[in-house]
């Protein structure tokens, strides 16, 4: 069952760093939850409830998906050799090793092709980047309707997008079909009390949330006191203080920055997909 620790008051001024403003804005449960999501990184030995994966599945299938293609699979990973395979090639990250279950999730265009190729009917379509950006957002709906479940239960998650550092190497320890990728993983687990997580601020709503038309005319004054708000939070928390402008440029400086990425492009051409 759902375990919320804070209100909803106190989620809101975690989130924006300012109390509720609007005295009537709906809240309930679900609202509270998705509130109180939190990147866990340290998680207990414990085994996920018996249940927990299929009920998460089973929420990842009830999401969204285009013209009911279903163009995603998920690959539920337990074996600690092969997370901690998986650790190193996401760049070191230990917290692949130390949750029970990693999960991969794919981009599989791979099961459309199987289907046309029985039935003897083209599937050309598949080969266009429309697809392959149909695809993309039908996986990561599906993984984040998983993540509500699993958060819901009492769990904790993590998504980890050092699984495309690698892609082809990721797709051959898989064994990963044509015209299939995995576009992140995600660790799940009993979060570590001993090593509690916090709800991180995002930027203001003002930053993100716009009327009839596009407008950025407050947006460097607002994103400079969302710094302020990060580099406060950072303290609180004993980490490295950096304003989240200069961090987030820095992430997106050039080729170097992208841990690998850069030749995604390269990688996706040959795990089969010709985005035309």
């Amino acid at each position: 069952m759902t375990v919320l620790t804070s209100s909803f008051d106190a989620l809101w001024q975690a989130r924006y760093g300012l109390p509720l403003s609007e005295a009537d804005l709906p809240h309930n449960a679900v609202l509270q939850s998705l509130l109180e999501h939190r990147s866990v990184r340290a998680f207990l030995p414990d085994a996920l409830p018996a249940g927990a994966l299929e009920a998460g599945v089973a929420a990842a299938q009830s999401a969204s998906t285009s013209s009911n293609l279903q163009v995603w699979s998920v690959i539920a990973i337990r074996d600690p050799a092969r997370r901690a395979r998986f650790a190193e090639l996401s760049g070191g990250q230990r917290h692949i090793e130390q949750a029970p279950l990693f999960l991969a999730w794919v981009l599989d265009l791979s099961r459309l092709r199987r289907l046309g190729d029985a039935r003897e009917q083209a599937t050309d379509g598949l080969d266009y980047l429309e697809t392959f950006v149909v695809g993309s957002v039908d996986t990561a709906l599906a993984a984040q309707n998983a993540a509500v479940a699993f958060e819901s239960l009492g769990l904790g998650i993590v998504y980890i997008g050092g699984m495309r550092n690698h892609p082809e190497i990721v797709a051959e320890e898989l064994g990963l079909p044509a015209g299939s990728l995995v576009l992140f993983g995600m660790c799940v687990g009993h979060p570590d009390p001993a090593l509690p997580a916090t709800v991180k601020p995002r930027l203001p709503q003002s930053v993100v949330l716009h009327h009839d038309r596009y407008g950025a005319t407050d947006e460097l004054q607002q994103c400079r006191a969302y710094d302020e708000q990060m580099q406060q939070a950072q303290s609180r928390q004993g980490r490295a203080v950096q304003p989240w402008s200069e961090a987030v440029v820095q992430r997106v400086a050039g080729p170097a920055s992208l841990s690998g990425r850069d030749r995604l492009r390269e990688a996706v051409a040959a795990l089969g997909f010709e985005l035309r």
